[in-house]
């Protein structure tokens, strides 16, 4: 097998983890990990691609299945930490009323706020989204 068609599939590899390294948007630690992974990951698959040209059946596939669950593994973004749930001060806060407002105050600050801040009158997703979770709070929905 001539050099060239050794180096083809090398270079893809290098091309798709300079790719990959580019996207990164995580932290410090995680983006750390994935960094090396993908390297690493590389560095694999390219290994095993040298040693199946060069006849080794046997270690061939099995760098290249570590390198592959590598790849796979790194790409798992574990879930987040839930944001926790928006306390009674800070809704009563958005929603304007006082730590006495009864039901019927607590819907008519909401609807008041939300005649304004609704996408449909002018206002952004969030601001009405942020004002729905502050009632349901407030209501224990």
């Amino acid at each position: 097998m001539s050099p060239i068609l050794l180096l083809l599939p090398l270079a893809a590899l290098a091309i798709w983890a300079l790719v990959r390294l580019g996207r990164q948007t995580e932290g410090t630690g995680r983006g750390q990990w994935r960094v090396t992974a993908t390297l690493l990951a590389a560095v694999l698959i390219g290994g095993g691609a040298i040693a199946l040209a060069r006849g080794g059946f046997v270690l061939g596939p099995v760098l290249i299945a570590v390198g592959l669950y590598l790849t796979v593994q790194s790409r798992d973004r574990p879930a987040g930490p839930r944001e926790p749930g928006m306390s009674a001060e800070e809704a009563r806060a958005v929603l304007g009323v006082s730590a006495e407002a009864d039901a019927a105050a607590i819907q008519a600050a909401w609807r008041r706020l939300m005649a304004r801040a609704h996408p449909d009158q002018g206002g952004t997703e969030g601001l009405a989204a942020r004002l729905n979770a502050a009632r349901d709070r407030l209501l224990r929905k």
